[in-house]
């Protein structure tokens, strides 16, 4: 068996530990070796405060997996790249369009693979969606997504101050399925985004897309729902109507279920991170992050009741 890649992580939160951690222990072409975080510890590793102390102890370092809020993540990533690490970053890749874009340069100059990872496109249903939908027409496709922000992003900060993306943080999900599904660019023709009175990031958005045919692609996006969450996205086409709900985990297609495998949405990532490594390839589609910077763009803003942190 070939020796697996030393792999760190880097932002010891909550994505970390439900998702990242249990991938990674799962994946026998890595070795988790250390983490870096300002107020958590991993077990069984060596852990440091912060990146730069990581980097600079961790030499022989392969990979570094970065989890922490996008604000900061370019620095880190940039600090990474220099220091000849293979890097894979959470969604969203970054605060903004031109810092991975500067990112993708970086790894390319220093010969690393760079990773940018949408999680959703993993979903079980979203493959089989995507083959089906290559050989129809299609007329018109509704995004649903809906989430309540208090369950999913409890006491964080993070999400409200610039760069933090707020509603868009999930609905950055469905547009990764959506442009990864149509396999064809998306304009973003307007925007409303709903901006609490004590936040700078939109707590909701209604976002209206086309195609260069002119198919139309409206988008719900609101972070007041609940109690279940609704993750949901329909495409119409000449040979009926195609539907994913649960992000991803069920498809209906003309009125039949679909079979599905498991869900193994992060074991895909780390997998897809191996095989870029080896291979050396990078992944880096900014395509869902530049319609979000495109609704900050255009969007209308309209001010809602304050969210009360």
């Amino acid at each position: 068996m070939n020796t697996p890649y030393t792999l760190a992580v880097v932002g010891v939160g909550k994505i970390a530990r439900d998702q990242h951690l249990p991938a990674i222990a799962a994946n026998p072409g890595f070795a988790l070796v250390a983490g870096a975080s300002r107020n958590a510890r991993l077990d069984e590793v060596r852990n440091y405060p912060d990146i730069e102390s990581l980097l600079g102890t961790e030499v022989g370092l392969d990979a570094v997996s970065l989890c922490t809020p996008p604000q900061v993540r370019y620095a880190q990533a940039r600090a990474a790249l220099l220091a000849g690490k293979h890097v894979m970053l959470e969604k969203p890749p970054g605060a903004s369009v031109s810092e991975v874009e500067a990112l993708r340069m970086l790894a390319r100059t220093m010969g690393r693979t760079l990773f940018a990872t949408w999680h959703s496109r993993y979903a079980s249903a979203v493959e089989p969606a995507r083959e089906w939908l290559a050989t129809r027409t299609i007329r018109a496709v509704d995004v649903r997504w809906k989430e309540d922000v208090r369950r999913w992003h409890p006491g964080q900060q993070w999400i409200w101050e610039p760069g933090g993306l707020g509603g868009f943080d999930p609905g950055i999900n469905a547009l990764s399925i959506v442009t990864r599904m149509l396999s064809r660019e998306l304009i973003l023709r307007s925007a409303t985004l709903s901006v609490p009175a004590d936040c700078a990031t939109p707590i909701a958005a209604e976002l209206d897309c086309s195609d260069a045919d002119g198919v139309p692609v409206h988008a719900q996006f609101d972070w007041r729902h609940g109690p279940v969450e609704q993750w949901e996205i329909d495409v119409e086409t000449n040979d009926g109507l195609l539907s994913i709900s649960e992000g991803g985990k069920h498809l209906v297609i003309a009125g039949e279920n679909v079979t599905l495998g498991p869900e193994r949405e992060y074991a895909s990532l780390y997998e897809r991170f191996h095989w870029l490594i080896a291979h050396a390839a990078d992944d880096v589609d900014v395509r869902p992050l530049r319609i979000v910077a495109d609704a900050f763009l255009l969007g209308r803003r309209v001010e809602v009741e304050p969210f009360g942190h």
